[in-house]
Parts: structure tokens; sequence; C-alpha cells
């Protein structure tokens, strides 16, 4: 086996970008509205501007970070740089490695569900095969390289967007604003309640940071991919919000639960609408997977040589990354064996524990990124107001995500004492001569 080299330096800020938006801009937004309208009624749109705000106030640390520190494992990078090589760092990349297994077959295998229900009338076994077929195409196109994962997720992006974009233009044109008067919108604590469930569609810009990698001037073009997606998914969220509040009331968008947005093109589109909101799902559901799985090759490669990972995952086997095909090892045996709907949320609840550590890190090495203090501790607030809302709401209403978020802790830390156990040997192995 040999080390992989990294790909070329040929991803442009946009193409960046859309590694972001893809993330984002996946099924969620089908599953939000409802949970949402729950809590903050007609005033979801706000729910979305205020956490669009609080994501763009970790892209300002990420992009100061990324500036800074550009690299492959991405945030993991920005967790070493304020607590060191040690235990901290360690367990946080395996535990960030291992949430992802989970976060991507959940996606995959909603992509799965959807193509199943529109070309299979709703078979299991075609939603397990079409969800293999994505894991594998998606794998093909990465072993391909940077060029190809790009030019997939550029399609992708832009069909997602197209076609949100012109739900949004027909749903707000046709609007009834008298659903939308900020009369009828409920109180300001109730509003920034609901943003505990409205920023979880913004926490997959964080992959952004793995691009660093393929650019080729990371400290420049890394912070504009990063507000550049914020900006799209930020509208887009807004806009769709708006679209579906100003064409159902609230009542019928919670009963309508993940079918609310093609429920609200009916009124304009008919039928059609049903059909545009599954090929958009679709798509949405197939860039995120994508997104999922780019980040693999550089924060493996990029772990095993900083040693936080054992050597393998630097290496190929021909021309397939370890670290590729470990990730999607995972998320097919966990996308074919396993309902994951239970444990749903694992995701994002990694995700803010991830960036609260990176916003304590920042503010360790603020004097070296030049980032203003008062920015990193206004986000560190409210990203702990986000966790703590998280915590005493979703985590106790699913039980199964918080066993299985303490599961995948101790799996982390197990995986990190027994590899830095192991690694003094391992390294007098390998600086021992030969012969």
């Amino acid at each position: 086996m040999v080390t992989v080299s990294s790909a070329g330096k040929s991803m442009t800020v946009r193409q960046a970008a859309f590694i972001g938006v893809g993330a984002m801009v996946g099924a969620g937004i089908f599953a939000l509205l409802a949970p949402a309208g729950q809590i903050a009624g007609a005033a979801v749109w706000v729910s979305f501007l205020i956490a669009g705000l609080i994501a763009a106030l970790q892209g300002y640390s990420f992009g100061k970070l990324g500036s800074k520190f550009p690299s492959g494992s991405g945030l993991i990078e920005y967790v070493s740089r304020g607590f060191g090589e040690g235990h901290f760092t360690g367990i946080t990349a395996w535990l960030a490695f291992g949430s992802q297994f989970i976060v991507t077959a959940m996606v995959a295998t909603s992509f799965g569900g959807y193509a199943s229900a529109m070309f299979a009338n709703d078979d299991v076994v075609w939603a397990k095969v079409f969800t293999a077929l994505l894991v594998i195409g998606v794998a093909v196109l990465n072993i391909v390289g940077t060029a190809a994962v790009t030019k997939a997720q550029g399609l992708i992006v832009r069909v997602v967007i197209g076609i949100l974009t012109v739900f949004a233009l027909v749903t707000l044109f046709t609007a009834d604003w008298t659903l939308l008067a900020p009369s009828g919108y409920p109180s300001l604590r109730m509003i920034f309640s609901s943003v505990a469930l409205t920023f979880f569609a913004f926490l997959g810009f964080g992959v952004i940071t793995f691009t660093a990698k393929d650019l080729s001037e990371p400290k420049r073009q890394l912070p504009k991919a990063m507000y550049i997606a914020l900006g799209i998914a930020t509208v887009v969220y807004i806009a769709i919000a708006m679209g579906v509040y100003g064409a159902l009331t609230v009542d019928e968008v919670i009963a309508a639960g993940d079918t609310a947005v093609a429920e609200a093109a009916k009124p304009a589109l008919g039928d059609a609408g049903y059909v545009l909101m599954a090929v958009t799902a679709i798509f949405a559901t197939a860039g995120a997977t994508n997104s999922g799985i780019y980040p693999s090759i550089g924060l493996s490669q990029d772990l095993a040589k900083k040693r936080q990972f054992p050597p393998v995952f630097g290496r190929s086997w021909g021309r397939v990354p370890v670290g590729l095909a470990a990730m999607v090892g995972g998320t097919l045996v966990l996308a074919m064996l396993f309902d994951l709907s239970a444990i749903a949320s694992i995701g994002s609840a990694v995700a803010l524990l991830i960036f609260t550590f990176v916003t304590i890190s920042h503010l360790r090495v603020r004097d070296q990124t030049g980032a203003r203090a008062w920015v990193l501790v206004v986000g560190l607030v409210t990203l702990l107001a986000t966790l703590f809302s998280f915590a005493t709401t979703t985590l106790v209403e699913e039980p199964a995500t918080a066993t299985a978020l303490v599961v995948l802790l101790l799996l982390a830390v197990g995986l990190d004492l027994w590899w830095k156990h192991v690694r003094p040997a391992e390294a007098a192995q390998v600086q021992e001569p030969a012969g």
C-alpha cells in the first residue's frame, strides 16, 4: 500500500461553497418546517433568519481559523490548535469520523426512500438498492478526484436551488399575506425557542472547512466560500418558509408534516408540485451524501499524518484511499442493516459539540487569527444556548439519540485510548532499521 497524495488544487470558491450548500440544503428543510411551526407559528422565517445569523457567527470563526490554519482535517485541525494533539483532539476526531458514518447513512437512506417512491412503488428492497447505488456512485466520484466531485455537486446544487427558487417565486407570488401578518406571530420567546430546530438546517456548512486541501488560496477563498454558502442557504430557507406559511395555515403545515412543501405547491402547481418536490428531495439527498463522503479522504490522511489515526488511514488500496473505503463501508453497513430513524438527531448533537469545542479552541489562539473576541464570545453563548435547548428537548424526547450519543462518545474515547497506547510501539517498529 502507498500513501495517497492530495488532489490537485483545482477547486474554486463557488465549488467549495456548493459543497457546503449541498450539505445544508438536504432533506432537512422538508422535515423542519412543521416542527418549527408548532413553536414559532408563521414566524418560522424569522427563526431561520436568526439561525442564519448564529451560523454566520460560526462562519466568521471558521473563516478566520481556516485562513490561518488551512488543513484537510478541517474542524479537527482547529480543535488541535487550541488543545494540542492529545486525547481531547483525538477523541473529537474519532467522534466526528464515527458520526459521519451515521449521518451519511441516514441521508443516503432518505435518497433510497424517495427514489423508491418515484420509481418502484415504495418497494423496500428497491429502496436499499437505490441507497447502495448512490453510496457506491459517490465513492467512485471521490476516487476519480475532486474535479468529478465538484462537477457533480455543482449540477446537484443548481438543480435543487433552481427548483426551490421556482417554488419560492410561485408560492410567494400567490401567497395570502394575511397568513404571514406579524399580528399572528407568537411571542419572541417562542420564536427564539424554535431556533434550536432551525439552526440544525445550517449545521452542514462545517464541511466547507475540509475543502482547504483543494483550494489554491485557502486563506482568501475559504472565508468567501463560507459566507456564500451561508448566504444562499439563509435566503433559500427564508423564502421557502414564507412560501409555505403564505400558502397554508399553521395547522395545515403541522398536519402535512414532511410533505408541507409539496402541499404548499399544490394551489399553484397542482399534483405536479408533488413530483417537483420529490425530484428536489432526490437531488438534495444525493448532494448531501456527496458532501458527507467527500471529507473522508482529506480528514483521514491528515489525521494519519499527525498520528491521531493509525497510519493505514493515510494509505490506499490501489486507487482507493483507506479513509474513503472505511467511510463507504461503514455507511453501507449502517444503511443496509439498521433503522436509523430513531437516532436522526445524532448528527446535530455531535456537530453542536464540535462547534463548541472549535469556538473554545479559537478563543485560546485568537491572537494568531486576529478574530474579535466579542464575536467569538457571542458565538459561543449562542451555541451553548442552542446546545442546552437541544439537550433539554430533543434528547429528552429521543432517548435513543441520547443513548447513541453516549455510545459513540465512549467508542471514540476507547479508540483514542487504544491508539495512543499502541502508538509508541508502532512508532518504534517503523523506526527500527531493516535487517
